[in-house]
């Protein structure tokens, strides 16, 4: 089954605008990898971005805090404890100063700022270290001695995948054709998996819960496995048809979308449901380039972006439980391409420009920033566009997921990272939030915006004094600001109005079908 681009339903999502940061934002002079790996070569969480770097004699990645830009000096210490060059880096959800790596040396490690005190399983007190040191602030010297190192794989190990909701585990993919489920808390290998793909694997994603995961591998074949029995549970052969790599990603409610390649090498997108995987829910082909599309999914906005190594563009889909169920929404293209990009996670994004997502964009010698935004007039907390988001808090142990437990992410609210915009006029209050508030309170707000008028006209008045001219030039300025802070105050206030009258309304309705039950 194929759909047509032009379909789209009517969404909030439909006109995602895209746009790069200024050049004095970008990160230069970062010596991107050259490895020949099909992954992303970048990961990014709200504080810091990591990026594979060319490196002689082992392999490295620079961490860098997300506020770092402009020119990265050639003495920037990097994590560099690898013998041979890093394929992949993953940021821990539950941490976001704990990263993983892999390297060509067979090895994993798991890097972490901090010593975790806790109780074991037994009830000892004992002391946790992982790995690198990255501080808050970022490195101030090379780290090269791992304080934990994963050594199972007998091939180079180029796929990492933190659990999403327990901590510390980690699953890790290798050229040996082996999946590898760690505790990195202990540094025991908890599952090993070697006799279910008889080829390379490509790609690991786990599920929402992380009670399953789906791979994909170059026997072209589409699996769902549980790692905890160690079994296949679904299989489709073929799922795509050419002989590139695809990947696979699954989404909240249970379907997997994968890219790869057909018979004829064009590239395509194809959606699944896993509860019959005989024949893909959707199908589109998307164009004739042979770059690898490498798949980015939001589970709050149920959107996938696209971007394809050594393009010059990003896609964007939403998916939907409607026919076509992948509705294409734009692209975001640009004069140069693409080595790989790292899709920072959702609480990093800022919520008062209504950015929905963001992209580190890697550049031969350089790394863009590029935001996603949905266009709003208003300057209130857009509550649809962000609705409760995946925390940092983890909603199980290691040993109660190895036990056999799962559970949802922990879910947070988005507001916390809303500030209300300051007043162009200091002198006069900042806009209400838009919560209940008693009459006295609504009352008490506009007598102190009055009288901060009043003082903000009785300085205007002193300063015309001796200066007729250039006192009402001034004047006129601040009496404009003034009033587009009341403006803005007023519309506050009306929205607030609003609410009330809503809840009022409820309120009355309920107490009617009281009354009414009571009759």
């Amino acid at each position: 089954m194929s759909f047509r681009r032009g379909v789209v339903r009517q969404s909030k999502f439909r006109h995602v605008f895209a746009q790069a940061w200024k050049a004095e934002h970008c990160l230069d002079d970062v010596r991107v990898t050259r490895v020949t790996w099909e992954g992303p070569l970048c990961a990014v969480n709200p504080k810091f971005m990591a990026v594979i770097i060319e490196a002689g004699g082992g392999g490295a990645f620079l961490v860098l805090p997300l506020t770092k830009s402009g020119r990265v000096d050639q003495s920037t210490p990097t994590v560099c404890g690898h013998a041979a060059p890093v394929l992949d880096v993953q940021w821990c959800p539950h941490d976001d100063n704990v990263i993983a790596s892999a390297s060509e040396d067979c090895t994993i490690k798991v890097s972490v700022v901090v010593i975790l005190r806790g109780l074991d399983h037994k009830g000892i007190n004992q002391e946790r270290c992982w790995i690198w040191q990255v501080p808050d602030g970022g490195l101030t010297e090379p780290l090269t001695d791992a304080s934990v190192t994963l050594e199972g794989h007998s091939k180079r190990v180029g796929i990492l995948a933190w659990h999403p909701t327990a901590l510390n585990i980690l699953l890790t993919a290798g050229c040996d054709n082996v999946l590898c489920v760690w505790d990195v808390g202990t540094g025991e290998l908890v599952y090993q998996l070697s006799d279910i793909h008889p080829d390379l694997i490509y790609s690991v994603s786990w599920s929402r819960e992380g009670s399953v995961m789906c791979t994909t591998c170059k026997d072209k074949t589409l699996r769902v496995i549980d790692p905890r029995r160690g079994t296949v549970l679904k299989m489709r052969d073929k799922a795509h048809e050419g002989t590139r790599p695809m990947r696979a990603v699954f989404l909240a409610d249970g379907k997997i979308l994968t890219t790869g390649f057909s018979r004829m090498s064009e590239r395509q997108l194809a959606l699944w449901d896993t509860r019959d995987l005989s024949e893909p829910m959707a199908v589109q082909e998307i164009d004739t380039s042979n770059g690898v599309l490498l798949p980015f999914y939001d589970p709050d906005t149920n959107m996938v972006y696209l971007c394809g190594k050594g393009d010059c563009t990003i896609r964007y889909f939403e998916v939907t439980d409607e026919s076509p169920y992948v509705h294409f929404l734009s692209l975001y293209s640009s004069k140069e391409p693409q080595r790989g990009a790292g899709f920072l996670s959702k609480r990093g994004v800022d919520v008062n420009k209504c950015e929905i997502a963001r992209f580190y964009k890697l550049h031969e010698r350089k790394v863009e920033p590029i935001s996603m935004t949905v266009p709003r007039k208003s300057d209130l907390f857009q509550g649809d566009l962000y609705p409760d988001t995946a925390g940092s808090e983890p909603s199980l142990l290691a040993e109660d997921w190895i036990a056999g437990q799962d559970a949802p992410p922990v879910l947070v609210s988005m507001s916390g990272g809303y500030v209300a915009p300051p007043s162009k006029c200091s002198t006069l209050r900042g806009r209400p939030k838009q919560q209940p508030q008693s009459n006295s309170a609504n009352s008490s707000g506009i007598g102190q915006s009055n009288a901060a008028i009043e003082t903000e006209n009785e300085g205007m008045e002193q300063v015309q004094v001796g200066r007729e001219t250039e006192g009402a030039v001034e004047r006129g300025k601040k009496e404009d600001d003034q009033l587009a802070d009341i403006l803005t105050e007023i519309r506050a206030l009306r929205a607030l109005v609003l609410a009330q009258g809503h809840r009022i309304d409820v309120l009355e309705r309920q107490v009617a079908r009281i009354e009414d039950g009571d009759v």
